[in-house]
């Protein structure tokens, strides 16, 4: 993820340096990874020479295996994400072997059909299907390019789109070659597709064979979403307006809401119609109603074969759409491309980092794009947003975002992001406290304007109070403590969209969610009876944030009361078994005793979730026998001595069952959310040593290649995840201020930090020696280097805890580890592990 030239010079006033040494992967951890047939760009060099960062991403990394991203064109935090549709569930499975369309809204890593607004293909011939799945045109991945803001394919082009796709997705097949030509040696010719975008507009170019009858489709009425209705209409000789209304998310029949869009071509139309159903109609200038709903625009390219257009969205109404085109339009494919390209170098550069194999560096960066692809601008730029109530708001004195996959994003990215990107993480935050009030109430999981009451628990309270700690909440302190004080001891009214926390009567009464399978539901989505010890695991862990920030700002009596809600984990763990279980309205234990088969847990067992409380892990401990009883239940949960001699297998084989396998399971789930912190347990256990080695372990999944996701990103969690325990700093108690420490996998990583909440000049982070671990020495290391911490030291002052503290981490210059190939004494002392926070 990085660019030519280093920008620190210019920001400098704005930011701070910081700089951060460490140690490759550990043993049989070296990423390694098969070329693949789409690479993103050629390859540089990630150090500070000045090579180009974004042609170190991959954005076909997690194209396959069900990792839900895309491989089209974005900008950081943009309203659009211009990217291929093959098909699939959530728009691009690079298994898939046609291209339905163009569309303009992806979110990176979602398990559902999500966006995917406005499919634009081009075509030859005459225009007579009106089924995307049908007119879809082959592609191959030789054609494909992509990287940071830029995506480019070739498409085959069949004269006729009645003859062009002729079938579904598919799988790959052969018959036709990427050069255009038929199975029996004819020259069809061939559509070059290219995509780039800005914040608020995708940008298109096709580049047609030499006809008459080169069309662009505009498909308003079938999308990855559920679509209600569409209106299309053809303004002029060179601008077409769509309004497209959906509805659904997952399981979530979620309110309607509508995406208009304008799109403006560089030059005039030959001609122009609309389809409704199957029926096309040459000459028509409006189309409107339900089911298959667009319009197509055709083009004489004899002598000028490229057609460029410009397509702007908002979520507020036609004339946001108008003022987005205005604001980001009218200007050329190739000045937008390099205009992408070069917000991604500037992104990209808060990073740099030295050391290890391309590959790792690849994999490393082509996450960190992926960690700011979300949560996505909301507002136009005149600064209106369609608010949760439905109404249209202006931010004052704030950018307006919106998608937040919270239950995802509190436990890794919203911190990155913290450290990373403060401005838009206030204002991000800021959105948020928006969202309750214009809305009603706190999100859960929204999209665009809607809640989808998707996943459980209660996410936002860590979210908002992690910002809180982080200082992004300047200001609004308390106005973003009474929301989540609402929040917490409330459940939103019936007419309410939002489900919140729907278990909280209960909860607050008894100490724990009630497992109530099959109730009936009041709201779309989830709902947290029907997982209620998980539940009980979230809602504990946000009382126990809500009550740093209660005591903080001196409500005292709010943050006992919340203190003591925190310790409600308690409450559902079963001496017979040593394990949580969920319990029923009685208070009974319910489910199959045995936990690697109990219910009543989101997407999870409870050996995942047992080390899910991460405000009181020393209470934790002493429930479960002590430190030498939790070890052993750790090395078991990972298959540490398996891991020790082979890691990247133990991931693979041990760990790992598939994308969406989260249940029936016993040990470690590294793609999914439950797990993410557990690795960082050892730190709490007098054994910081093995934090290093399972999360080195686990950093092997990433691989550079379309497979190369552990699982959904969703909305860069899980890239947030490597990036994170990468660098060797990770929020072991999200949403509070702690940052866990564990060997970084470079020889060195400069962050770039904004100044106005990281005062100093710089924080260097040292690691001398470090290496592989025993495997092929590398030149200048010492004989005796390897991966395991020795000693670490702030400012020259001997650091013997296994954290830092957010103020720790602006308040000090250097930060030096000392590392060997054996486990040392460092971070076992009495004081040395994360608090419990009470």
């Amino acid at each position: 993820m990085r660019r030519t030239g280093r920008p620190a010079l210019r920001t400098a006033v704005l930011r701070t340096a910081v700089v951060v040494t460490a140690a490759l992967l550990g043993p049989g951890g070296a990423l390694t990874a098969p070329a693949h047939s789409a690479p993103a760009a050629p390859v540089g060099a990630a150090g500070p020479g000045g090579d180009r960062l974004t042609d170190l991403v991959n954005p076909f990394i997690g194209t396959e295996s069900e990792g839900n991203t895309f491989p089209g064109a974005a900008v950081p935090f943009g309203m659009v994400q211009f990217s291929p549709d093959t098909g699939h569930n959530t728009g691009y499975d690079h298994s898939d072997t046609r291209i339905r369309g163009f569309s303009l809204v992806h979110l990176s890593g979602v398990g559902c059909r999500l966006g995917g607004d406005l499919p634009a293909l081009p075509t030859t011939g005459e225009v007579t299907v009106t089924d995307h799945a049908k007119y879809a045109a082959r592609f191959d991945h030789a054609t494909e390019r992509a990287s940071p803001g830029y995506y480019k394919v070739g498409l085959e082009n069949v004269p006729g789109s009645e003859t062009s796709g002729g079938g579904t997705s598919g799988r790959r097949a052969s018959g036709r070659s990427a050069s255009g030509r038929s199975a029996s040696g004819a020259d069809t010719g061939r559509i070059d597709a290219e995509l780039t975008a800005t914040g608020r507009t995708g940008v298109q170019r096709y580049t047609f064979p030499a006809t008459d009858r080169a069309n662009v489709l505009l498909n308003a009425g079938q999308a990855l979403h559920r679509t209600v209705s569409t209106t299309v209409e053809i303004l002029d000789d060179r601008t077409v307006r769509t309004a497209i209304t959906g509805s659904g998310f997952c399981q979530a029949a979620t309110r309607p809401y509508t995406v208009h869009t304008l799109t403006r071509f560089d030059r005039p139309f030959t001609t122009s119609g609309t389809w409704r159903g199957d029926t096309v109609t040459e000459g028509s200038t409006r189309s409107s109603g339900t089911g298959r709903g667009g319009a197509y625009v055709r083009f004489d390219t004899t002598k000028d074969r490229t057609v460029e257009a410009t397509t702007a969205v908002s979520y507020v109404d036609a004339r946001g759409a108008a003022v987005n085109l205005r604001a980001e339009g009218g200007r050329s494919f190739d000045r937008v491309h390099d205009d992408a390209r070069r917000a991604w170098e500037e992104r990209l550069d808060d990073v740099r980092v030295k050391g290890g194999s391309e590959t790792l560096r690849r994999t490393f960066y082509s996450s960190l794009y992926r960690s700011f692809l979300a949560p996505n601008l909301g507002g136009d730029a005149d600064g209106r947003h369609r608010g949760w109530d439905l109404k249209v708001h202006r931010a004052k004195g704030f950018t307006y975002y919106q998608n937040w996959s919270l239950w995802d994003t509190y436990r890794t990215q919203a911190q990155l992001l913290a450290l990373l990107a403060p401005r838009e993480s206030r204002d991000m935050a800021l959105s948020v406290l928006a969202v309750g009030e214009e809305g009603g109430w706190l999100p859960k999981w929204g999209y665009g304007p809607v809640e989808t009451n998707i996943m459980t628990g209660d996410p936002v309270t860590p979210f908002l109070t992690n910002a809180y700690q982080q200082g992004l909440l300047k200001g609004h302190e308390e106005r973003a403590y009474r929301a989540l004080r609402r929040n917490a001891d409330g459940v939103p009214p019936a007419d309410s969209p939002a489900a919140g926390r729907d278990a909280n009567k209960e909860y607050i009464a008894g100490g724990y969610v009630p497992m109530a399978k099959g109730r009936p539901h009041t709201k779309n989505g989830h709902s947290d009876f029907d997982h209620g010890a998980s539940a009980t695991l979230e809602y504990a862990l946000s009382d126990a944030m809500l009550a740093q920030m209660a005591r903080d700002l001196g409500h005292g009596a709010d943050a006992e009361r919340y203190a003591a809600r925190a310790q409600n984990y308690r409450r559902i763990l079963d001496p017979s078994t040593g394990f949580f279980r969920a319990r029923d309205a009685s208070g009974a234990f319910t489910g199959d005793p045995d936990p690697a088969r109990s219910e009543g847990f989101h997407e999870g067992t409870s050996w995942q979730y047992q080390w899910l409380v991460p405000q009181d892990l020393p209470g934790l401990i002493g429930l479960l026998g002590g430190r030498r009883a939790v070890n052993d239940r750790l090395d078991t949960f990972f298959a540490y001595e398996r891991l020790l001699k082979d890691p990247a297998r133990t991931a693979r084989e041990v760990w790992v069952n598939g994308p969406y396998a989260y249940y029936d399971a016993a040990h470690y789930n590294p793609q999914n959310e439950p797990d993410l912190i557990a690795p960082y347990t050892y730190l709490s256990t007098g054994q910081p040593w093995k934090t290093t080695d399972v999360v080195h372990a686990a950093l092997t999944l990433f691989t550079d290649a379309p497979t190369g996701m552990t699982g959904n990103d969703d909305l860069g969690t899980m890239s947030a995840w490597h990036v994170l325990s990468s660098i060797g700093l990770f929020p072991v108690q999200p949403g509070f201020d702690t940052w866990g420490l564990s060997t970084p996998v470079f020889e060195r990583t400069d962050l770039v930090l904004d100044r106005r909440h990281h005062p100093l000049g710089a924080l260097t982070v040292t690691a001398p020696g470090t290496s592989d671990a025993g495997r092929t020495p590398v030149s200048g290391r010492a004989p005796d280097s390897g991966r395991y911490i020795r000693s670490v030291r702030a400012d020259g002052t001997a650091h013997a805890r296994t954290y830092l503290t957010t103020g720790e981490l602006r308040g000090i210059r250097e930060l030096a580890f000392t590392v060997g190939r054996e486990p040392s004494r460092w971070g076992t002392g009495a004081d040395a592990a994360p608090p419990k926070l009470g």
